[in-house]
């Protein structure tokens, strides 16, 4: 792969929430641009004005600035071929698509949209592909200039050679051979003046500069068009890398139809941005060792596009959830308490609980920031339960135990003074108050974190909470747990 002055562009459409397909096509280019001291260029193609979708170009940024993807050229910060949104270069499409037929490389079609419906229905009734029979292919030029003139509506078609073949080369499958009989004359300008997605490709990123394009295997069919225009202006092919589709199952792709393929929908499930990049990179990709745990930096310096699969990737949830799990637990602890923080304060406002302590039982736990919320519930208020969470038949803890056993451990925490209210003494004063009991720690530890949580599952046990929650809300609640018992 040629590695010299390397650019490569990642160029979205606008029309909605960022699909992790596009933010996976997005993840290669910049890789492939840092990897080889290159530049990243955003580009926003926003020619098909049906599917356009107002504040789609803010989703666009705000993404791959999430993600760390920042470009080095782009619509908000200017560079040396722009302008960068294509709907602001149309003049420029024009005159290449013209040019294209001065060389006869290119014509004008008048044929209406009456005239392409009923063709196309004669095809599909005769169950052939529907494609242009290069009616005004062969127009002179004199009928040429009579329509034109006359200020008839037309399109400019590519005109694909008839016979002989065309082959492009790509990275991962090799060189590839079509017949041109096989190939339609495509629209590359369209009536109302604007480029169709592939002409304006083409055009864009040869003035551009672009080296490499990462794009779907679905546009493998399209490539040799595009060779086929980069020969007629005699300008360089990039090197093409298509990747495979990413698929919810062996049948189906993800859909943004069925709900389990935007970006913003794993960031709101509780997925670590950094550690969602990092699947995505493995949807289709597979590194050289036994790794699989990757910041960004990481990936730059692992990747190889040769690594990349020419089979589709299964997308899964389970094993996503594990890196997920794996990101967050091996966080340090103040990037973990920053992400953890505003999942914490959905439930927990209070300013007196121990955030350091609370965050340092949460992290070893911790899948999904989501979970965070339902854990923590219990800190700021202790709601009703009922007196079976004091039942344990491993400790042999009942109501009535558990009630000699939180006199107690009051006896121990009011014994405990402000300053000294540490996790160490915490944990060595309600140990040693287990042995002089003659009884396990969970004897006493397991009612103690019943009545301070008022939940079966918590995060972290006894000693923890009356550490999160401090000395006197920890008394408190050791008070209501006898109170309920007695």
């Amino acid at each position: 792969m040629e590695q010299k002055n390397v650019r490569t562009r990642f160029a979205p459409s606008p029309t909605g929430f960022m699909h992790i397909g596009n933010l996976r096509t997005a993840l290669y280019t910049y890789i492939i641009a840092k990897k080889y001291g290159g530049k990243f260029i955003l580009r926003i193609e926003d020619t098909d004005r049906e599917r356009y979708v107002d504040g789609a170009i803010d989703v666009i940024y705000d993404t791959l600035r999430a993600c760390g993807l920042n470009w080095d050229e782009g619509p908000d910060i200017g560079g040396p071929v722009g302008p960068y949104i294509q709907s602001e270069r149309m003049g420029i499409f024009k005159q290449y698509a013209e040019e294209l037929v001065k060389m006869g490389k290119a014509y004008y079609c008048f044929c209406t949209k009456e005239r392409m419906d009923k063709l196309h229905e004669e095809q599909r009734a005769k169950g052939l592909t529907n494609a242009y029979d290069r009616h005004c292919r062969n127009l002179s030029p004199d009928e040429v200039k009579r329509l034109l003139d006359a200020g008839t509506p037309y399109v400019i078609r590519q005109k694909v050679p008839l016979d002989g073949t065309t082959t492009f080369h790509d990275e991962l499958y090799g060189d590839i051979t079509v017949p041109n009989a096989d190939l339609d004359d495509q629209i590359l300008l369209k009536a109302d003046g604007m480029p169709t997605y592939n002409f304006a490709n083409v055009v864009d990123d040869h003035l551009m500069g672009i080296t490499h394009v990462v794009r779907g295997n679905e546009y493998l069919s399209s490539a040799p068009k595009y060779n086929l225009l980069y020969e007629a202006f005699g300008w360089d092919v990039p090197c093409y890398i298509h990747v495979e589709h990413i698929m919810r199952d062996a049948a189906h792709k993800l859909s943004k139809r069925d709900g389990d393929a935007y970006f913003g929908d794993f960031v709101e499930a509780g997925y670590y941005i950094p550690a969602i990049l990092n699947y995505i990179a493995l949807l289709g990709w597979a590194p050289k060792g036994e790794n699989e745990i990757f910041t960004l930096e990481q990936l730059t310096e692992e990747f190889d596009i040769h690594g990349l699969s020419k089979s589709p990737a299964i997308f899964d949830p389970v094993k996503m959830k594990a890196i997920n799990a794996e990101w967050l637990r091996n966080l340090p602890h103040e990037k973990f308490k920053e992400a953890a923080l505003p999942y914490i304060r959905k439930t927990c406002r209070s300013e007196s609980v121990n955030l350091d302590a609370l965050v340092k039982v949460l992290q070893p736990r911790a899948e999904l920031l989501t979970d965070i919320p339902e854990r923590v519930d219990f800190i700021d208020e202790l709601r009703e339960y009922s007196t079976d969470l004091y039942f344990n038949k491993k400790m042999k803890t009942t109501p009535e135990t558990s009630l000699e056993a939180l006199k107690a451990a009051l006896a121990v925490f009011e014994g405990i003074s402000e300053a000294d209210w540490t996790p160490e003494n915490v944990h060595d004063t309600l140990t040693a108050e287990a042995e002089r009991l003659g009884v396990k720690a969970g004897w006493l530890l397991l009612p103690i974190r019943a009545a301070l949580s008022g939940k079966l599952s918590t995060p972290g046990g006894g000693v923890e909470l009356a550490v999160i929650l401090g000395r006197e809300e920890t008394i408190a609640r050791v008070k209501k747990g006898i109170e309920k018992l007695s």
